[in-house]
């Protein structure tokens, strides 16, 4: 998940915020994951986001924040990326390899966290395109799995092979022996996966609005209607989609919240930039 938001620090990578990276793998012709080095200092609450980039052309720092996708117990930092060719970031971004150096500000926020929520019986990720990174982090969370009984991962893309990196993730958590070991043989059964598609045919179809609202992810997986006294939601894609999920958990009772106020669902404050 990428968000725009302003540049405005130093250009040159101090110590403190070089990070390395470690890795590189390329989903489509379009989008990215990469891991980097952990800072020693950074904490974050999975779900949050920090600002990353590369030296700019003119000598200043070209940051965006993007979501981490990694889990907050892992010893390294993932990210997961869409490249635009003509983007200011994206462009340089996409040509990163091991062993070469971001610029990574410490500094963690979001509103895609846990915290945010009351406690329910389900909870919702519902995203498209890379929105799906903050609930990479959350779905190997074990506090996610605490404090939920069942998690559901509604994904749409317009393509087949842009679920890959969702489908992947889920499918090993699913088959991860220490979940299993903690949870129970039962765990694969409390991740749900829910990918559509909405520009070629796939086994789910259609947008994550029109799913909801005629109630047929209810069916296909076998859930109850929603409900406020046990449904909670996290949102994070477009601002258009945002604004047009917002409205439908609005419809079915649920409220936002925030990390002062939490209540039945969160979305991503920030705008997600196209040219990234």
């Amino acid at each position: 998940m990428t968000l725009d938001l302003p540049v405005t620090e130093a250009a040159k990578i101090t110590v403190p915020d070089a990070q390395t990276v470690t890795s590189v793998t390329k989903w489509t012709d379009s989008l990215f994951s990469f891991r980097v080095t952990r800072p020693a200092s950074l904490r974050f609450r999975s779900g949050e986001f920090v600002m990353i980039g590369l030296p700019g052309d003119n000598g200043k720092p070209l940051l965006r924040a993007y979501s981490i996708a990694s889990p907050n117990w892992d010893d390294e930092l993932e990210f997961y990326s869409i490249i635009v060719p003509d983007g200011p970031l994206t462009s340089k971004l996409q040509h990163i390899k091991p062993g070469d150096q971001i610029i990574l500000r410490p500094k963690p926020v979001g509103t895609l966290v846990l915290d945010a929520l009351l406690p329910g019986k389900r909870l919702w990720f519902l995203a498209t395109g890379t929105g799906i990174a903050p609930f990479a982090s959350l779905m190997r969370d074990p506090e996610t799995y605490e404090r939920f009984e069942q998690v559901i991962m509604m994904h749409t893309c317009r393509t087949g092979e842009e679920l890959v990196y969702g489908a992947e993730l889920v499918n090993n958590l699913r088959h991860d022996p220490l979940l299993t070991e903690i949870y129970g043989d039962d765990f694969a059964q409390r991740l749900k996966y829910y990918p559509t598609t909405t520009r070629e045919p796939s086994p789910f179809m259609g947008r994550i609005t029109d799913n909801l609202t005629s109630g047929k992810v209810l069916s296909d997986l076998g859930l109850p209607p929603i409900d406020p006294a046990e449904d909670r939601a996290m949102i994070c894609g477009s601002l258009a989609f945002n604004v047009d999920v917002k409205a439908v958990l609005e419809g079915f009772g649920l409220h936002e919240g925030a990390n002062s106020e939490p209540r039945e669902f969160v979305v991503e404050k920030a705008f997600v930039g196209e040219g990234v």
